[in-house]
């Protein structure tokens, strides 16, 4: 059995401010090591349990967030590729690390989908979503089902609410929009391990997320130019600030983006 794992920082352990997030100063830094340390808390707790190869995937922003060094040893980071890991039926089980909530979502840490500065609100087929959507979505397109996911409060209980009794880790909940309490690190990355251990256990009991084909997404911005921005032959403009798209088939990651 193998497992992806996607990463994102703000739903990383330790991480309590919005300024460890866009001021790539000293709390970035500690962001960035914290994500480490998550990381590999989920990796131990996946080959405790059995699972043979760990894939992991840099998901924030540009992808430049990890510190080589202190990756496992036993994890392959994919840089590239990681599409094809899961299209090509290398992985048995997707998780997502340090995820946030959707837009919108109530006493989350840094709520917000794609961009924060741009995005207002996403649905898929109608319904109100978020990163983890996406992801769990585009998995599930190709029969593998998101199983562990780590982050605030609000994220785990989107992920149950979209999932089932998934496995999660809650590491931390907010305090207003841009503020968060964390557990202490040790307590933190026992909870992802013992999550981390349980997801193997849940493959071929929670079912893979599977979106309904002919998908249509809408995307509504914060503003009239940003709908603009986005406008293109793979999009419709239904009103000042939003776009809909209509996918066939789910083939790529960027079939959930404009």
């Amino acid at each position: 059995m193998n497992a992806l794992l996607m990463t994102d920082l703000e739903g990383i352990t330790g991480v309590d401010s919005i300024d460890m997030i866009f001021d790539r100063g000293e709390g970035y830094k500690r962001a960035t090591e914290n994500l480490m340390g998550d990381v590999n808390a989920a990796a131990a707790g996946l080959f405790d349990a059995g699972v043979k190869e760990v894939f992991v995937v840099d998901g924030h922003g540009g992808g430049d967030n990890f510190i080589p060094g202190l990756l496992d040893p036993r994890v392959t980071w994919l840089k590239s590729g990681w599409e094809d890991a899961i299209r090509d039926g290398l992985v048995d089980l997707y998780g997502e690390i340090g995820l946030h909530a959707m837009a919108g979502a109530p006493n989350a840490f840094l709520d917000h989908t794609q961009n924060s500065r741009e995005w207002f609100e996403y649905r898929i087929n109608g319904r109100p979503s978020g990163e983890l959507a996406q992801g769990a979505g585009f998995a599930g397109a190709f029969g593998v089902p998101t199983l562990l996911v780590t982050g605030d409060i609000a994220v785990c209980e989107e992920a149950r609410y979209l999932l089932g009794d998934i496995a999660v880790a809650a590491v931390k909940r907010a305090v207003g929009r841009n503020r968060a309490i964390s557990l202490p690190e040790g307590e933190a990355r026992e909870l992802i391990r013992k999550a981390a251990g349980r997801a193997p256990e849940l493959v071929g009991k929670i079912r893979p997320l599977r979106i309904g084909t002919p998908m249509e997404l809408t995307f509504t911005f914060q503003r009239t130019d940003y709908c603009e921005n986005h406008q293109n032959g793979l999009n419709e403009r239904i009103g000042p600030r939003t776009l809909r798209k209509r996918v066939e088939k789910i083939r790529e990651y960027a079939d959930f983006m404009p």
